[in-house]
């Protein structure tokens, strides 16, 4: 029976040949991660009054990215508890203050092809992006995987969206996802498993390929996929190649034309509120370069090609998504170009995206940002509005001090 490279991965974690779609199966876990909003400060005190320990120290991650840097009490004190303890349950793999967990995960080395994976955060299926099925899970739900390494599936359908060709200058895996969710709705993805094919997938960058599954969460998908090739196993430097069979079934195939697509914007308050970039010229208070959606190193990179030789017009900040790729962009030069044009630079954490430190958006901001998510309130005051854009979008209209096409920016 021909099987999709969701049904695979799955019946690979259930120890089974192959398993169909709607069926319910046990999968051992190979990695979990958890960071410090969702981890520690909740799992500590349920495995105590379990009696419990986590079942393989050397299968969990834990990362904290919500609450740096340490700004109040509340926040120095689940560092705390995150850092006392890892300690305690015998963990390694701890990442303090290294950047946002669904960027650190991969670059620290810890997925690979046809692993079998959960993150106790909604943007989990990043980890697709690699080839392995990764979806989020709530603190119920991770608690019975810590204990016993194991969790229950209902093996899902894949919807498939294939794009021909190539995307256009000025166009990013951001656009992309932004436009699925305003043709296909938040909840196009069914809770089933979408898998990203085509000439124009596979020509992406390894951390565009995150931008679509980690979006994945927005289309209402479990998770996000992309069959991996020489890009990944080159950025991973490890694994093999995993893809579904040809002809597989799928509960739906799209197919478009990559050329076709143009800069997207998703106006307030919701990420499915898509239209072209020539829809909008609203004058924006502030432009935001953050979040594990826009902050990788891609993405600042994308931002430098416009801001080069540029000053920003409005208030930017810049929060990269990781240590390491803001370190990478110090020594290639892209930081310096964003920092020239005025960019304010902010800890690599979640920040403003999830609405934690000082920075969150004041009464009536007007700002546009690479985040994933613009709802009523996320980003601090109810009567903020919140434009959602790509790097490249986000800063061209820094540079002009509305929404603006970044596509005459880039000639």
């Amino acid at each position: 029976m021909k099987q999709t490279l969701a049904q695979k991965l799955v019946a690979r974690a259930a120890g089974r040949k192959s398993v169909t779609p709607g069926e319910i199966v046990t999968c051992k876990v190979d990695l979990a991660m958890v960071h410090d909003s969702s981890g520690p400060r909740r799992m500590k005190p349920m495995l105590e009054r379990l009696g419990a320990k986590v079942w393989d120290p050397t299968k969990l991650v834990v990362i904290t990215d919500h609450y740096p840097p340490e700004h109040e009490d509340e926040s120095r004190k689940v560092l705390r508890i995150a850092r006392e303890w890892v300690r305690e349950a015998g963990i390694d793999n701890f990442y303090d203050k290294q950047g946002i967990c669904h960027i650190v995960l991969p670059e620290r080395g810890h997925l690979e092809p046809g692993m079998f994976a959960v993150g106790a955060d909604s943007h989990s299926p990043t980890g697709g992006a690699f080839a392995a099925y990764m979806f989020g899970v709530g603190a119920t739900e991770m608690l019975g995987v810590l204990v016993t390494g194991e969790i229950w599936l209902k093996v899902p359908h894949t919807i498939a969206m294939e794009f021909d060709g190539a995307f256009g200058k000025g166009v990013s895996a951001k656009d992309v996802m932004l436009w699925l969710i305003g043709r296909f709705g938040m909840d196009g993805g069914q809770y089933q498993a979408v898998e990203y094919r085509g000439p124009a997938i596979r020509k992406l960058p390894m951390q565009e390929r995150m931008t679509l599954c980690n979006m994945t969460a927005e289309l209402g998908a479990q998770t996000g996929l992309i069959a991996s090739d020489e890009t990944t196993l080159r950025y991973l430097g490890k694994g093999e190649c995993w893809g579904g069979d040809a002809g597989a079934p799928v509960l739906a195939h799209h197919r478009f034309h990559a050329e076709e697509l143009a800069p997207q914007v998703a106006a307030p308050h919701s990420p499915a509120n898509t239209r072209p970039v020539t829809d909008f010229s609203e004058r924006i208070d502030l432009a935001y370069i953050g979040a594990c959606t826009g902050a990788k190193l891609e993405d600042l990179r994308m931002a430098a090609q416009v801001l080069r030789g540029r000053k920003s017009r409005v208030k930017l900040q810049l929060a990269p998504a990781s240590l390491r790729d803001q370190q990478t962009a110090e020594r290639e030069g892209t930081l310096k170009v964003l920092l020239d044009a005025g960019a304010e630079l902010l800890a690599n954490s979640c920040g403003l995206c999830a609405g934690y430190g000082q920075q969150v958006l004041g009464e009536n901001t007007v700002a546009i940002s690479t985040t994933a998510r613009n709802f009523k309130g996320r980003m601090g005051a109810a009567s903020a509005q919140v434009y959602l854009a790509s790097p490249y979008t986000v800063a061209a209209s820094a540079v002009a001090g509305r929404i603006t096409d970044p596509r005459a920016m880039l000639e």
